[in-house]
């Protein structure tokens, strides 16, 4: 199969290097090779050897490097994981995979659980194994599990038994479900306490699929997105050593679940890669979040916008003195949310947009190059540019479509969306955004989050932004809906703080003074809460339908 090493330069595609797999079912659907993104490999720490085992990189070469008594993982109610420990626990795994289920190089292994070390350390067995982790979201329903286990045509499944009862009511035809955390004798941990503490990691090529990550699907059958054991080093070779650059005394923790790539990053392979430890939760809510910085000495926290501003409400009552990196990702950080966590807590939040598709971060900035309202510059081993739809290049200042590519670049499973998202080489995101003359990159809108009303493009995230320097706002989502005199109309979706009065026209007063008069809402509705995916990303969609979330105070018009 023919694919794409090309350097960014316009290089021929080369050949993929010979497969470990005796499962070829991931290589048989790669897209054509002139469907890849062109990708770059600019800096000498993303050139890795042919044979690359990204599970032996993270676990075994840390252990190396830095011992096997530090400490790995953290969880509530449970001692910590040394590397040892994790080592060990990990290869015993890997012993029942291959031993007693008959788990081949290549097999999917669906991957169903909270955040613990336990999921944890099964995403590093199945990757030692040779096999490709699909890792699920704890929450998902029976009719999305069996969607995901037939586009990726599971057979095998790792759950923590507390969430065994959902996937055996998907009815995935052959999947065999194995349970850990309980107490039946088959429980996998069980077995695996029977294997030796030992596992030689199977010899991948650095462009087997390792993991099939699924975009959350909300608006449609979800997309595959299929990422190599040398793109999971290479996000941590690029946007963790160059931007959050980690050192081993590093305590991370954050509320991504490890079914969610920007979690899978932010609690496992960075702090591996980095011979760090990472606390992971299985609530990591706000209010979870900011007692457990405190009591772990956490360090280095990843979570999204809203829990920042929900944080805000309480710092104060926790130390969070420990703390010396604060990453926000899965939706655009509005500058007023920046600028309040910084004067509530010191601290700089590095802003950054990241996707499925391209597995994490690739635009970025960190300490004193952070320009708030400003998502950052191209994270080294990245290119991006700004194009119109055709795929030229706009100038600086002009808003169009976020183009970039890099080490990593999108692969989708059989999925005709490939020739949607890959254009011209180049991985298009769906986002708009502007590029200032010295690099920064600033978020405008989604491609489809734009709102044109009479003649007027107005940035819905830009209203958002207005409507959150208000001190009784919390959270606010604004859309366009269909007018007919006008072709859209600014509607903004508001959650207020505990106790504040619901005043739509002083809202809509305090925005005209922030903001040119067309962009002003001309519709306030106010929410108990927002609607969200289990990962906390907003479903601006189900705000466009025509009988949006019910709210339970009237709405102002004008």
């Amino acid at each position: 199969m023919r694919a794409g090493h090309g350097t960014g330069k316009g290089a021929p595609q080369m050949t993929l290097h010979p497969s470990a797999h005796t499962d070829t079912f991931a290589r048989d659907h790669l897209p054509p090779a002139d469907l890849w993104p062109r990708l770059a490999f600019d800096l000498p720490e993303v050139h890795y050897p042919q044979r690359l085992n990204c599970g032996a990189e993270l676990l075994d070469a840390t252990v190396r490097r830095h011992g096997a008594d530090r400490p790995a993982f953290h969880a509530p109610g449970q001692p910590s994981w040394s590397y040892g420990e994790l080592q060990a626990t990990v290869d015993r795994i890997a012993h029942v995979l291959t031993e007693d289920l008959g788990v081949v190089p290549g097999n999917r292994i669906l991957l169903r659980g909270p955040t613990t070390p336990q999921l944890a350390a099964c995403w590093l067995a199945v990757m030692k194994a040779g096999g490709i982790a699909v890792t699920v979201l704890a929450q998902s329903r029976p009719a999305e599990l069996a969607t995901m286990c037939e586009i990726a045509q599971v057979r095998h499944a790792l759950c923590d038994a507390r969430s065994v009862d959902d996937l055996v009511k998907a009815e995935a035809p052959g999947l065999r479900i194995t349970p850990f955390g309980g107490e039946g004798p088959d429980d996998l941990l069980h077995r695996a306490a029977r294997k030796p503490s030992s596992y030689e990691a199977v010899a991948t090529a650095d462009d087997d699929v390792a993991l099939i990550a699924f975009t959350s699907g909300t608006t449609g059958r979800p997309k595959g997105c299929m990422h190599f054991h040398r793109d999971v080093l290479a996000i941590a070779d690029t946007f963790a050593r160059h931007v959050l650059r980690p050192t081993p005394d590093d305590v991370f923790t954050g509320s991504p679940p490890l079914g969610f790539t920007f979690g899978l990053g932010g609690l496992v392979v960075f702090p591996l890669r980095a011979g760090a430890s990472a606390l992971l939760l299985e609530q990591a809510g706000p209010r979870q979040l900011l007692p457990a910085i405190s009591a772990y000495g956490v360090s280095v926290l990843f979570t999204a916008p809203t829990a920042y501003r929900a944080m805000l409400a309480e710092p104060g009552r926790h130390d969070l003195s420990s703390l010396r990196r604060c990453v926000s990702a899965g939706e655009n950080l509005p500058a007023a949310t920046w600028h309040a966590w910084q004067e509530a807590t010191g601290l700089r939040i590095i802003n950054g947009i990241g996707a499925t598709e391209l597995l994490h971060i690739f635009i970025s900035a960190a300490d004193d190059a952070i320009r708030p309202g400003a998502t950052g510059r191209a994270v080294p081993g990245w290119q991006a540019r700004i194009i119109d739809a055709d795929g030229a290049e706009l100038p600086d200042g002009e808003p169009g479509l976020l183009a970039v590519r890099g080490p990593v670049g999108c692969r989708y499973l059989a999925d005709e969306r490939q020739t949607t998202y890959v254009r011209h080489g180049w991985n298009v995101t769906g986002d708009t955004y502007v590029r200032d003359p010295d690099g920064y990159f600033r978020y405008v809108a989604r491609a489809d989050d734009m709102i044109i009303s009479a003649g007027y493009n107005i940035p819905g995230p830009e209203v958002e932004d207005a409507l959150l320097h208000h001190p009784d706002v919390t959270e606010a989502a604004v859309v366009g809906r269909p007018d007919e005199a006008r072709g859209s109309v600014v509607v903004a979706y508001v959650v207020l703080r505990q106790g504040a009065r619901r005043d739509p026209e002083g809202l809509r007063e305090f925005v005209k003074a922030e903001l040119v008069p067309y962009k002003c809402p001309r519709e306030i509705v106010f929410l108990d809460a927002l609607p969200r995916t289990a990962t906390g990303k907003l479903q601006r969609f189900r705000l466009r339908e025509p009988a949006p979330p019910a709210a339970d105070a009237p709405r102002t018009v004008q």
